[in-house]
């Protein structure tokens, strides 16, 4: 996995790093036909897509199938761009290619299949990730970490093994990408990655809530949840780093520091509500948290690199009874090495984070009904791109020229 940064420092952290799934299991084979149902009609849509290993996305026509008796035909306004769509490209997460991507859509709803109850046509929509809603993990109301998570989301197929999208040429195109692929004008979406919303809403500044926002929002008022005074640190400034700092100071933590390499999104991240910021190329990182902390240690880190290198520094820093969580995405089977000799006095925990442990449709309101009180100003981190331009979106995530990059359809 190749990530954004500067890899002679052990400190680096790269500019968006965002995780939602783990390999559960492989995808459904290949199908060699894409066969629409019988009397459907194919629709020709403009769509974003990665045609190989590594390649640039390519805007183009592809067909649409008709919908399934559970999708939702969502007409896209915005789509965010997120890293999880580049470690797709780059094939971190074995999605098969050709695919459409995106997976932070925001649009209105123009037609529904026949099983779907929560939405009608007309409605304003905000996808986030699939889930099954029948296993155990979805009952107890955790649907982040669904017993069939990597299929629905990273699988680009239907169960039945057909794809959405097909080629010119008559070639299946990965679809279903966390049940939406919203990088493509319209999209048959499954039901239960929609997110209801009020009308008055802007969909091109509410869309990347649906992934990395959400994620670090999440990982700190869901999971971590420290209580007011405390201290937290999130390594990388990134847009999942950033929701993790607002939150932070939602919680009322006293002490809230930001890590990052690039000192625009320090200042970005001082402008959001940290105290205390780290440029890890020119500082001595433990050191300085020693002093922000008054050599007692952190109360609550999370690492948004992915980077088991980043990690251990996070888990070090930890004071007494710290917890230390982790959403960035890593190559399977990375490991990390912790010292359990002295530590083991600190009773410190660590724990990995999947989709900020939200409920979308529960949580995601929330964060918006924080933003209009003004505590929760994530447009701060927003800049719009027309979707054609989208290969400038991905280069300037990448290159930490824009924290949160938000297609404009």
């Amino acid at each position: 996995m190749t990530i954004p940064g500067d890899f002679r420092n052990p400190l680096a952290i790269s500019p968006l790093v965002c995780l939602h799934g783990v390999l559960a299991r492989s995808p459904p084979a290949a199908a060699p036909a894409n066969p629409l149902p019988e009397g459907a009609t194919p629709m020709l849509v403009e769509a974003a897509v990665i045609a190989s290993k590594g390649a640039a996305p390519t805007v183009t026509h592809v067909e649409l199938d008709d919908l399934r008796s559970n999708e939702v035909r969502v007409r896209m306004v915005a789509s965010g761009v997120c890293h999880t769509d580049a470690i797709i490209r780059d094939q971190v997460y074995p999605t098969p290619l050709p695919a459409v991507l995106g997976h932070e859509g925001a649009g209105v709803v123009e037609q529904i299949g026949a099983e779907v109850t929560r939405v009608q046509v007309g409605d304003h929509v905000l996808l986030s990730a699939n889930s099954c809603g029948a296993c155990v993990q979805c009952l107890a109301g955790s649907p982040a970490y669904c017993e069939d998570l990597f299929a629905r989301n990273f699988g680009a197929r239907r169960a039945d093994g057909s794809t959405a999208f097909t080629s010119d040429d008559g070639q299946p195109i990965s679809s279903h990408f966390f049940g939406q692929s919203s990088f493509s004008s319209y999209s048959n979406v499954a039901e239960r990655s929609l997110v209801k919303l009020d009308e008055d809403i802007d969909l091109t500044l509410v869309a990347p809530l649906g992934c990395g926002i959400q994620t670090g929002a999440g990982s700190v008022l869901n999971e971590l949840r420290p209580p007011l005074g405390s201290t937290f640190a999130v390594f990388g400034a990134g847009a999942v780093g950033a929701g993790a700092l607002m939150a932070a100071v939602i919680a009322g933590c006293s002490r809230i520091v930001a890590i990052d390499i690039n000192d625009d999104r320090l200042a970005l991240a001082r402008e959001l509500g940290a105290t205390d910021t780290i440029n890890s190329r020119a500082e001595d990182v433990a050191a300085r948290l020693q002093d922000i902390t008054d050599g007692k240690g952190l109360g609550y880190a999370l690492d948004t690199t992915g980077r088991p290198e980043v990690l251990r520094v996070a888990a070090d820093a930890l004071g007494t009874r710290g917890a230390v969580a982790l959403v960035g995405a890593s190559l399977p089977g990375t490991e990390v090495a912790f010292e359990i000799g002295e530590s083991l006095n600190k009773g410190w925990s660590f724990r990995t984070i999947i989709q900020g442990s939200s409920v979308p449709q529960v949580f995601i309101p929330q964060l918006i009904g924080l933003w209009r009180q003004g505590r929760f100003p994530f447009e701060k981190i927003i800049r719009h791109y027309p979707f054609a331009q989208i290969e400038d979106a991905f280069a300037d995530s990448e290159q930490g020229r824009t924290v949160k990059p938000v297609l404009v359809y």
